[in-house]
């Protein structure tokens, strides 16, 4: 009976991880289309204005990332208010980068860029947090950049701030999650969140008081799209870490380099040449072969990039704890 019981859970067990899986890859195929949203409205709304919209919307997804012991205070309280802000200050500089990116460069180039997360967390996490790191993973980071240079061929094409913007954002992003590993289970997953939403709030609302553009209703329906798809991808993201391990939510993320191709193809008229698919897939691989040495170390993984820097959050305190809850 005990054997059967066992042979049950287990299986139930898998069927949960699958539904994890599958749930991963639709949270980001949602923000493959929420930041298609930010391409189709091609630059014609400032950058911060649509990063301090795409925020408004975003609170829509704090009411499923609160537990229930939390409070609301808890979104700017913390237990070291020098890192919060320090991810105040990246969630902003994601956002306002991520957008810009989006806006001025190929769906695919832009997230090719942003790719470089995982290498950027190995070099930060080295920097900052005195991790060991072996050759292994110094030989993804190398990869990673590689693939950057194939992409970008710097001396044969023009390159414009969109490519910086799509860097830093990547580099806002690992800083937010080397926060992350260094607060380690000390700060609530929705105090980063708040950190990040209301850094984009405060520093795009500031730069808009210069100007400030009125959105026609079809701009409207693309800037929803963008803030709440952000948000249901958190949400979804969310209950793949609860359904499954991180290091099985992770990996899923590099779909979005399909989705990307498919809408540049079908929708920007944009084209991949061989020299920038060669890169792509040089840095996807670097992305997966930084997750898999990290998954065996049993790091916490690097997660969601998108043009909703939140993402990267969504999941934060299911890692700490070292998986699906």
């Amino acid at each position: 009976m005990s054997s059967i019981t066992a042979d049950s859970s287990s299986a139930a067990a898998g069927r949960s991880t699958l539904r994890g899986v599958l749930v991963a890859f639709a949270s980001y195929a949602v923000f493959a289309f929420s930041d298609a949203s930010i391409k189709i409205l091609h630059g014609v709304i400032p950058s911060y204005q649509v990063a301090f919209i795409g925020a408004l919307f975003g609170l829509a997804a704090v009411p499923f990332l609160k537990k229930r012991e939390d409070g609301w205070l808890d979104m700017v309280r913390t237990s070291n208010r020098p890192l919060w802000l320090l991810r105040f200050v990246c969630g902003a500089t994601g956002a306002i980068c991520s957008v810009i990116a989006f806006t001025m460069l190929p769906m695919a180039e832009a997230f090719a860029l942003l790719f470089l997360l995982p290498s950027f967390v190995t070099i930060l996490s080295v920097i900052f947090l005195k991790e060991d790191v072996r050759w292994q993973r110094w030989t993804a980071v190398i990869l990673g950049f590689v693939g950057v240079l194939i992409v970008l061929r710097p001396g044969f094409r023009e390159l414009s701030v969109g490519h910086l913007c799509a860097a830093i954002g990547g580099l806002a992003a690992a800083i937010s999650i080397v926060i992350n590993r260094a607060l380690g289970s000390k700060e609530k997953r929705i105090s980063l969140y708040g950190a990040g939403l209301f850094g984009t709030l405060i520093v795009s609302g500031f730069l808009m008081l210069s100007e400030v553009t009125m959105p026609t209703p079809t701009q409207w329906i693309f800037l929803a799209s963008y803030g709440l798809l952000g948000a249901f991808g958190n949400v979804l993201l969310l209950t793949a870490a609860q359904m499954a391990p991180a290091n099985l939510v992770a990996p899923p993320q590099y779909s979005q380099m399909l989705w990307a191709i498919a809408f540049g193809y079908l929708l920007f008229n944009d084209s991949i040449d061989t020299p920038m698919a060669l890169g792509i897939v040089l840095i996807i691989f670097s992305g997966l072969l930084t997750l898999a040495r990290e998954r065996k170390r049993g790091t916490p993984l690097p997660t969601a990039v998108a043009g909703n820097t939140q993402a990267a959050l969504a999941t934060a305190e299911d890692e700490k704890g070292g998986g699906g809850a």
